[in-house]
């Protein structure tokens, strides 16, 4: 038997048998992994507290030739529970958990735990705007996938500039210069802040208010491909 310690956030739990549990983690080092916690659902389980969603847990668990490891130890670091308290916060922590996933089972990349663990703190803060959280998620996810924004240079390879104007071309992922564009270097300036910083620190950006739904739809282009 191989035992591991690490810090984990649970992606789905699952109800088996009379009082055990599946529970498929998130973790830094091991990418996904799906253990049996067993007799958790039992009223005086110890690990039970060590294993709620929207948290960052350190587990241990043990594994052998079997596909499930056993969950021997749990504990809750921290607990995102504002989250709970607001409904559209609580929906787009399950689909960030959903993406998340998703996307950790097509690579095997570290960084999607600390975009989990960063996407539920960030939600957790209710003085950032939800926009801009779901901003700069999508902005995140899709750098990792391989298919960031160009956020440098336009349909023709010209830097963008200035004070210019700008549509998105959906069909090709790129930017293309109009003169009566919606996409502004404001608009940009704020893709770039938030492709480099966490979400808290584009709340500093003036008049970010005015520009997030158009940077949104944008970020949300990036992954729809």
């Amino acid at each position: 038997m191989k035992v591991i310690r690490t810090k984990a956030i649970v992606l789905r739990r699952t109800n088996y048998g009379e009082a055990d549990r599946i529970v498929n983690f998130l973790t830094p080092e091991h990418g996904k992994l799906s253990v049996m916690a067993k007799s958790v659902r039992r009223e005086k389980s110890k690990l039970a507290g060590g294993i709620e969603l929207f948290a960052r847990c350190d587990v241990t668990v043990s594994t052998g030739k079997g596909e499930l490891g056993i969950l021997t130890g749990a504990r809750l670091e921290k607990f995102y529970s504002e989250i709970l308290s607001d409904y559209d916060r609580l929906q787009f922590g399950y689909d960030v958990i959903k993406q998340v996933s998703k996307a950790a089972d097509q690579l095997d990349e570290p960084a999607f735990f600390d975009l989990l663990d960063q996407a539920l703190e960030s939600l957790n803060d209710h003085s950032i705007e939800l926009k801009v959280v779901k901003t700069w998620f999508w902005l995140q996810l899709a750098i990792l996938l391989g298919v960031g924004l160009n956020l440098a240079t336009d349909n023709n390879g010209m830097k963008l500039v200035e004070d210019a104007s700008y549509n998105f071309d959906s069909s090709d992922s790129v930017l293309v210069f109009h003169e009566k564009g919606s996409i502004r270097s404001e608009h940009i300036k704020l893709l770039r802040l938030l492709s480099a910083q966490p979400p808290k620190v584009a709340m500093q950006v003036q008049g970010i208010t005015k520009l997030i739904d158009d940077a949104l739809w944008l970020a949300e282009q990036a992954v729809a491909h």
